[in-house]
């Protein structure tokens, strides 16, 4: 798989999304392995209250999702500091999404506060070259996070799942702030399949502007 990475026309800065359990993040380190881009990740696991969210969605959803926020935020600021040694990079989060989990889990005044803190950290976040969204349906979102056995996750519910892909779903139909491409994930394996991989790869570069879609039949190697 030979790509030139080093064109002009190539994305320097790629964004991959989609719900839980998609596997978003291990796609975006096989990606950054491939290009020998840096990564900038969520890593979830150092929010001390997501375990508690996910116990408890009501009660702690507010210091969730401004811990994530925060956490967004100084990751932003640090990218944007680096810009002057123009870095190539791949991120597993789109800021704009952020408010996507705030408008399904906050309540109306938690939700106002919540903007009130994002106004006022005022981050302006690159603008990716590239947006990779890989969608799949619940039951095989299910099936993923019980394979990854992260225990945390476990008692994340089919309704919050199925929530999750309708917001990601509208998100993604008016999103036009980056070239986007949408890819069908659900029968392939862009983790442990190379032949699925590399055929994502070798798309995703031809991938100049607007919006894309990737629908793809598994490999059976």
């Amino acid at each position: 798989m030979q790509l030139d990475t080093n064109h002009p026309n190539f994305p320097h800065y790629i964004a991959v999304e989609g719900p839980i359990g998609v596997g978003k993040t291990s796609f975006t380190k096989r990606l950054a392995a491939t290009f020998n881009y840096e990564t900038v990740l969520e890593k979830p696991e150092t929010n001390p209250f997501l375990e508690r969210f996910y116990q408890n969605r009501r009660q702690a959803a507010l210091p969730t999702q401004l811990f994530f926020l925060f956490e967004r935020s100084r990751q932003i600021q640090e990218m944007r500091q680096g810009d002057m040694f123009e870095p190539v990079r791949i991120a597993d989060f789109l800021l704009e999404k952020d408010r996507l989990f705030a408008e399904i889990n906050l309540d109306r005044d938690e939700l106002e506060l919540y903007d009130n803190v994002y106004n006022h950290l005022a981050i302006e976040a690159p603008t990716p070259d590239l947006v990779i969204y890989l969608q799949a349906p619940v039951p095989v979102l299910l099936d993923r996070i019980q394979l990854r056995g992260v225990a945390a996750e476990q008692q994340i519910e089919k309704e919050y799942l199925a929530q999750l892909v309708d917001a990601y779903t509208r998100f993604f139909h008016y999103y036009d702030a980056a070239p986007l491409l949408i890819v069908n994930a659900a029968e392939i394996d862009l983790v442990n399949s190379d032949a699925d991989y590399e055929a994502l790869v070798t798309y995703l570069s031809t991938v100049k502007r607007a919006r894309h879609y990737y629908n793809p039949t598994p490999s059976m190697v």
